[in-house]
């Protein structure tokens, strides 16, 4: 049976891949990729991507057993098979930090809190309702109107002195609220701590819907925006929750990496 599995996360704007190889059911993670559509053919990027990451990993396509999607996996037309983001984030979470005990995957158009056990067994999950403003998608938006790169967001959100929030309960109304700011001269970091407060108290009532257990990881791809990270873990202290919220540099790549994770699961399952 070959030893080299391929997760490729499929998002609502960026694609996601990992390499894993099996060292006597020991993984070892040989590359990591992630590219964003930037309006081109998402299918193409998704095949891309795959030779690519192939390259960088030293692999050839005749040596991987198992090609698993997660995500849109029917932008993945060569996949072997499908799994649920659900459990991919729980996998690679737990291969993230072992020790986390609920997962925080937040996307450009939704959030999901998921509360697994020591195996990575999902327990409970709750999704963010529909509405944009809980999203990633959303805190982009804002970054765009106010001129600032989405590297500096986090950053700058944390700088911060007097945070504004919007009043409005929606993604539409947040943004009259942003342009109101603006004309009132609320400046850009506070601006965008006010906007990852909203954000975060959505999310911090996500994962008590979950009875959210310590520690939590949060993944997807705003797991790298500081500022949000901050501001979840102030309303986590004003809802009473004590709660650990950490990181990993390859927090966006959970999906991934917990879909080659699973691939190999379903190798063994197939094989005997």
């Amino acid at each position: 049976m070959k030893n080299v599995t391929v997760g490729i996360d499929a998002g609502t704007s960026v694609v996601k891949a990992a390499v894993i190889a099996f060292d006597n059911g020991t993984p070892r993670t040989l590359a990591l990729m992630s590219e964003r559509f930037r309006r081109r053919d998402m299918r193409e990027v998704v095949r891309g991507c795959y030779e690519r990451i192939l390259e960088k990993a030293g692999v050839k396509p005749e040596d991987v057993g198992y090609i698993a999607s997660t995500g849109s996996g029917n932008l993945v037309e060569f996949r072997s098979g499908h799994f649920y983001g659900m459990t991919t984030h729980a996998r690679g979470a737990n291969f993230l930090e072992p020790r986390a005990r609920t997962v925080l995957d937040v996307g450009a158009l939704h959030a999901r809190a998921i509360r697994i056990n020591e195996q990575a067994r999902v327990l409970s999950y709750k999704m963010t309702a529909q509405c944009a403003s809980g999203s990633g998608q959303f805190i982009e938006n804002i970054a765009r109107y106010l001129g600032v790169p989405l590297r500096q967001v986090g950053p700058l959100s944390i700088t911060a002195t007097e945070p504004e929030q919007p009043s409005g309960i929606c993604a539409v109304l947040s943004e009259t609220d942003v342009i109101n700011m603006v004309s009132r001269g609320v400046g850009s970091a506070d601006i965008l701590k006010g906007i990852h407060l909203s954000v975060a108290q959505r999310l911090a009532r996500t994962l008590s819907a979950v009875k959210v257990v310590s520690p939590v990881l949060v993944t997807g791809g705003l797991a790298a925006d500081t500022g949000l990270v901050a501001a979840l873990g102030e309303k986590l202290v004003e809802s009473g929750l004590e709660v650990e919220v950490l990181t990993h540099p390859d927090s966006m790549m959970a999906g991934a990496l917990g879909a080659a994770l699973w691939a190999e699961w379903r190798m063994q399952r197939m094989a005997s």
